[in-house]
């Protein structure tokens, strides 16, 4: 398993993969993990290389490719029936699986860990993993994560006014909206599911 830093450096490859079609130079890595030196990234990248994580071509700059170990299986879990959340249904038992790759797994998705209540009317609680389309625009109404000013990013529901500025909605009744001028905002995202550990 790779250290917590190695995790870091390979989910910023899966990432900057997953936006761009290509992998991020060594400088890029680095920048965007505050690592003081290009040979440190590339000692992280060996130790990801050794444990069948990536593949390093190295007459290439950007030569780092994602590799599936071969041990990997898809995500599957057997699906037995459905279960009644209103008024009780019959059981019904199933033999049929669900492949949660196919709800979850695309090339241009990644996933952010949520910390604070602002969106809890929305049933998106304080830890809970949300899933993110990457896009630069958004419907109206859409839970986004929005950049302002080029440096916090946040998770809000985005409304865009008749004036040409921006709303940042939380769904917490105790949170006012947040307006501002539509160039302090950059949309990164949009939330496409959401999991929760119970455990």
């Amino acid at each position: 398993m790779p250290t917590d830093r190695g995790r870091e450096v390979l989910d910023f490859l899966r990432a900057y993969i997953a936006r761009h079609g290509r992998a991020p130079k060594l400088r890029e890595i680095a920048r965007h993990l505050e690592i003081g030196s290009r040979g440190t990234v590339h000692r992280y990248l060996r130790a990801l290389e050794a444990e069948g994580l990536i593949a390093i071509e190295p007459a290439r700059a950007r030569g780092v490719r994602l590799r599936r170990k071969a041990a990997a299986r898809p995500f599957v879990l057997p699906l037995l029936g459905r279960i009644a959340a209103g008024r009780p249904i019959e059981a019904v038992p199933g033999a049929d699986e669900i492949d949660l790759s196919e709800f979850f797994v695309a090339p241009n998705r990644f996933v952010l860990r949520v910390a604070g209540d602002s969106m809890v009317e929305d049933g998106i609680l304080d830890g809970d993993m949300v899933i993110v389309e990457w896009r630069e625009t958004a419907d109206n109404g859409a839970i986004v994560v929005a950049l302002i000013d080029g440096q916090e990013a946040t998770l809000k529901r985005l409304q865009k006014n008749h004036d040409g500025s921006v709303t940042l909605r939380a769904a917490n009744s105790t949170m006012p909206p947040m307006r501002y001028a539509a160039d302090r905002v950059r949309v990164q995202g949009v939330v496409v599911g959401q999991f929760r550990s119970y455990r």
